[in-house]
């Protein structure tokens, strides 16, 4: 189920102010995550927000790349990656990937390093 639906993106102010205050985060160069375990029921196991810095990229276009690459490679990903380790743990959570890299890399590259974010996340999640 490779799809990236509306109940998956993370639009609640609410939820992204306590994900940004209580949350734990990692880099993962060009990434930086923050997420957080989220009590209660939801409809998707995450929920996730995709951020570029507009003070890092001024033009639009640049942002929309970086997003519309992260999205890709998350989507493309998260099942087997993700979804399946959560599932099995019964948890879910809200999470936030920003881009702070200080240039517009590959797709190649984004997906590499979402892997290697994905799999470290797995890994705090467990912690």
């Amino acid at each position: 189920m490779q799809t990236f639906k509306k109940e998956e993106r993370l639009c609640n102010k609410r939820l992204i102010d306590e994900l940004f205050h209580n949350g734990s985060s990692f880099l993962c160069y060009p990434f930086k995550v923050s997420w957080l375990v989220v009590d209660g029921a939801q409809d998707t196991p995450v929920q996730v927000l995709f951020a570029v810095a507009k003070k890092r990229y001024k033009r639009a276009v640049d942002r929309n790349l970086l997003k519309r690459r992260m999205r890709e490679a998350y989507r493309l990903h998260k099942q087997e990656h993700l979804y399946n380790f959560l599932l099995q743990a019964g948890k879910s959570i809200t999470l936030s990937v920003s881009y702070i890299g200080k240039e517009i890399n590959e797709y190649k590259l984004i997906e590499k390093k979402m892997l290697k974010l994905l799999s470290q996340l797995c890994e705090g999640i467990t912690k």
